[in-house]
C-alpha cells in the first residue's frame, strides 16, 4: 500500500467529481419541469437533490463497470485514478462555465481512458467492455430517447394534450420528474463510486471489486448536495432555448428518459442523461413541429458530446505524464 494521503486524494477527487457530477447535470433532471412551470426552481432543484440521493442508494451494475469493465484490474494505479478524475473534473467545470450539457459520465470514462493510455498502453483497456458498456450506448441512447419522446408525445397529442389539460400534466410532471432524478441518481452516482472503488482496489486497501458502504453512502449524500447546488447556466439551455415546452412535452421527455437511464442502470451501462434530456426533449418537441426545435443549438451540443470523451481524455493522459515521476 502506498502512503495513505494519496488515498485520500481520490477519496476527496471522487466526491469533487460526484459533487460536479450533480450540479452539471442538474439541468438535465429539472430543465422541463422548471420551463413548463410545474415546480419553482428552487423546489424543483431541492426535490430533485433528495430524490438524486435515495436513488444513488439502490446499487446497480454501473459502478462495477467503471471499477472492473473498462481497465484491467491489475494495470490500475492510484495516479492513473487520480489523473481519470483531474480530466473529469476539469471537463466539468470548463462546459458548465459556457453552459454547454456535456456528460458527466463520458467525461469521466474519458478520462479513465486518456490516463491509461499513456500509462500501460492499449493492451490495459478492456476494448469489448468499452464498446458495448459505453460506445454503442453512447451512440444509441440519444435516438431511443429522441424516438421514444416522439412517440410518446405523439400519443399525447392524439388523446388531448390542450391546453385545458396543461395542469394534468403539470402534476404528472412532478411525478415524471421524480423519476428521472431517481433514474440519475442510480446511474450518475454509481461512476463516481465505481472510480472510488477502483482507487481503493490500487491502493490495496480493498481486496475486491465490492462497493464499500460508506462509499455508497458519501457518493449518495454528495451528488445530491450537488444537484440541490443547481446548474441554472445549463438549465437556461437545456429548458428553454431548445424548444419551448408545454407540460405535455415535458412529461414525454422526462417519461421516456426516466425509462431508458433506469434500464441502462441495470444493465451496468453508464450512459449520459445529458444525451438523454436533450434527445427527448428534441423528441417531444419535433412531435408538434420540426421547426419548433433549435437544431443549430442541437448540433452544437452534439459536437460538445463527440468531444468530451478525446477531450477529457487528453487532459487526463497530459496530467498523467506530468505527475508520474512523483509517485
Amino acid at each position: 500500500m502506498e502512503w495513505p494521503w494519496i488515498v485520500i486524494c481520490i477519496v476527496v477527487l471522487g466526491l469533487l467529481f460526484d459533487y460536479t457530477n450533480g450540479f452539471h447535470d442538474a439541468a438535465n433532471v429539472v430543465s422541463t419541469v422548471i420551463a413548463t412551470r410545474a415546480l419553482a426552481p428552487i423546489a424543483a432543484i431541492i426535490l430533485a437533490g433528495v430524490l438524486n440521493t435515495i436513488g444513488a442508494l439502490h446499487a446497480s451494475g454501473v459502478a462495477q463497470t467503471i471499477a472492473t469493465g473498462l481497465v484491467k484490474e491489475a494495470a490500475a494505479t492510484q495516479t492513473l485514478v487520480i489523473s481519470a478524475l483531474v480530466g473529469a473534473i476539469i471537463w466539468n467545470f470548463a462546459t458548465w462555465y459556457f453552459g454547454m450539457p456535456s456528460s458527466s459520465s463520458y467525461a469521466l470514462i474519458g478520462g479513465l481512458i486518456g490516463a491509461s493510455l499513456v500509462k500501460g498502453g492499449p493492451t490495459i483497456i478492456i476494448w469489448q467492455g468499452l464498446l458495448l458498456k459505453v460506445l454503442i450506448p453512447m451512440i444509441v441512447s440519444p435516438f431511443l430517447g429522441f424516438g421514444m419522446a416522439y412517440l410518446l408525445m405523439k400519443g399525447v397529442l392524439r388523446w388531448g394534450g390542450s391546453r385545458n389539460k396543461d395542469r394534468i400534466y403539470r402534476h404528472l410532471q412532478v411525478a415524471s420528474s421524480g423519476l428521472v432524478a431517481l433514474s440519475h441518481g442510480m446511474n450518475d452516482a454509481q461512476k463516481s463510486m465505481g472510480i472510488i472503488t477502483l482507487g481503493l482496489l490500487a491502493s490495496g486497501l480493498i481486496s475486491t471489486s465490492q462497493i464499500p458502504l460508506w462509499v455508497i453512502l458519501a457518493c449518495a449524500l454528495t451528488i445530491g448536495i450537488g444537484t440541490a447546488s443547481g446548474g441554472f447556466r445549463i438549465i437556461r439551455v437545456m429548458g428553454f432555448k431548445l424548444t419551448k415546452l408545454t407540460p405535455p412535452q415535458g412529461f414525454a421527455a422526462e417519461m421516456s428518459s426516466s425509462i431508458i437511464i433506469l434500464i441502462a442502470s441495470f444493465l451496468g451501462m453508464p450512459i449520459s442523461s445529458s444525451q438523454m434530456i436533450t434527445g427527448s426533449i428534441s423528441g417531444a418537441g419535433a412531435a408538434k413541429s420540426v421547426h419548433a426545435v433549435q437544431w443549430r443549438l442541437g448540433k452544437w451540443i452534439a459536437v460538445t458530446w463527440l468531444l468530451t470523451l478525446p477531450g477529457s481524455a487528453i487532459i487526463s493522459s497530459l496530467f498523467y505524464l506530468s505527475i508520474k515521476s512523483f509517485f
